[in-house]
């Protein structure tokens, strides 16, 4: 970590938390990620050994603080931390306003997407047997076009390979699309209604898809006139 060689607490915070991947990880903390592999899935593009190096940094600063042995790790911030929930909100909120992605090919992830999404889902809209929710993402690399949701007893899992369950509902568009859809860029009824997004099966269930899958809490606290509290996990 490189000094600014200033006392002005501005630059005191801004030479340990703008290293690069620092808030990122905050935000992941924030959102509820805790475990080590829970953390990589956010930020997925980061090295195991500079995510290691990373909380070092912050569990020094006194940032976060962890509990466990060894290779069962379990992070949380301290109260330190977690008075960066408003610095985090208000630079997602400008991020959306002022710096938006194009949604280029180097920006998408379905990975990252999926899993956003999954920690976001309301499962209290569904009954508690269980419910699978297929994705098909047409332009996403080979291996990462096929994700399945399934909620059961108000639990969300997130499934990479196909566990045979019956499929209820089939969501299939451009990985771009369900982005744009996720960051607040484009209505799902919009792109249901278009064409962007077809959904196939139940249609009881796709009547509630709207509700059950929610935007981006930061890229929906950014498109609002008035900042409330974010609340992460709702």
């Amino acid at each position: 970590m490189k000094s600014y060689g200033q006392f002005c607490p501005l630059a005191q915070a801004t030479q340990l938390l703008c290293e690069r991947w620092t808030l990122l990880i905050a935000r992941e903390l924030l959102a509820g990620s805790s475990r080590f592999s829970e953390l990589q899935k956010g930020v997925p593009l980061m090295s195991p050994t500079l995510l290691s190096a990373r909380l070092k940094t912050m569990l020094k600063a006194g940032i976060i603080k962890v509990d466990g042995k060894k290779g069962d790790y379990d992070y949380s911030l301290t109260p330190a931390g977690l008075e960066l929930r408003p610095i985090v909100e208000l630079l997602g909120v400008w991020g959306h306003r002022w710096g938006r992605s194009s949604l280029e090919a180097g920006d998408l992830d379905a990975g990252l997407l999926m899993w956003d999404m999954r920690r976001t889902v309301d499962s209290a809209v569904f009954p508690a047997h269980r419910i699978v929710i297929e994705f098909e993402y047409s332009d996403a690399p080979e291996g990462a076009r096929h994700w399945w949701l399934v909620c059961e007893n108000h639990e969300i899992d997130l499934c990479l390979t196909d566990n045979g369950y019956d499929v209820d509902n089939l969501i299939k568009c451009s990985l771009k699309t369900m982005t744009a859809v996720w960051t607040c860029e484009y209505s799902f009824s919009d792109a249901v209604k278009k064409g962007d997004i077809k959904v196939m099966g139940n249609p009881d269930i796709a009547a509630k898809l709207q509700n059950w899958l929610r935007s981006s809490p930061l890229a929906t606290l950014g498109s609002l006139d008035k900042l409330p509290e974010l609340n992460w996990n709702s």
